[in-house]
């Protein structure tokens, strides 16, 4: 898989150069699919901001587990810490556990005393800020990865994927979960796969607003692609040629 940040997203440019070559070249499982840390806001080893975030993170890998999801605040005023943590839809509570607990360490290792930081897992994604940003629409943080191989009937082939994404998208915005998998046959004995999903604090309306707006930017980056993602902090979306969710 190839990776690049979205044009739209001017934040995702403060990566380091480390960690995008760890993720272009799949160095590690443990590693993460991408992490973003805001400089403009940080804080010292004393300040309350950091015990607030410690408990942040702890209560965030208890809450998520048994639904998928959780969010919440701790501490107040200036030193308070907000955040939330998403697991895929289709995997077990224990994946949960495990991914959001590596989340919550690995985004403090990358982002040590930013007041702002969001990090991808294949299987979970997790994001703090000591700003509240709860049921809004992140339009600021998004990033696209795809297969270096091409399908040969490219212009069909995309038709078949955008096809499968707004199937994908009616099913999952009026979903509890806002998550949705499936699949559709393509051409003679090949089968095109797709997993869509919003963030739970997001309403069934911005969750169809959000993935409109993922779906669309398949262009971008995936034109012809045998596999792409484009993942953002609100949504995102998968297709592959094979299958890689939980039925």
């Amino acid at each position: 898989m190839h990776l690049l940040p979205s044009s739209s997203s001017s934040s995702l440019r403060l990566l380091s150069l480390a960690l995008l070559l760890h993720v272009s070249f799949g160095v590690a499982a443990v590693d993460p699919l991408y992490a973003v840390c805001s400089t403009s806001r940080n804080y010292t080893a004393n300040d309350a901001f950091g015990d607030n975030l410690r408990q942040l993170m702890f209560m965030l890998a208890t809450k998520a587990p048994p639904i998928g999801f959780a969010l919440g605040s701790v501490g107040q005023g200036v030193a308070r810490a907000n955040g939330l943590a998403l697991c895929r839809g289709d995997i077990k509570s224990s994946e949960c556990t495990t991914c959001v607990r590596t989340a919550g360490a690995r985004v403090r290792d990358l982002c040590p005393n930013n007041k702002d930081g969001i990090i991808w897992f294949d299987e979970c994604m997790l994001r703090y800020s000591d700003f509240e940003f709860f049921g809004e629409i992140d339009y600021d943080h998004r990033f696209y990865m795809w297969n270096r191989d091409n399908v040969s009937d490219a212009v069909v082939f995309d038709g078949e994927v955008a096809n499968l994404m707004n199937r994908l998208k009616q099913k999952a915005y009026i979903s509890p979960l806002l998550f949705a998998t499936g699949q559709m046959e393509i051409g003679e004995s090949r089968e095109l796969y797709g997993l869509v999903q919003c963030s739970k604090d997001l309403s069934g309306g911005d969750c169809k607003k959000c993935l409109e707006a993922v779906i669309g930017e398949l262009p971008s980056c995936c034109d012809g692609k045998r596999g792409g993602r484009v993942v953002g902090g609100s949504c995102n979306i998968r297709y592959e040629l094979y299958p890689f969710f939980d039925a």
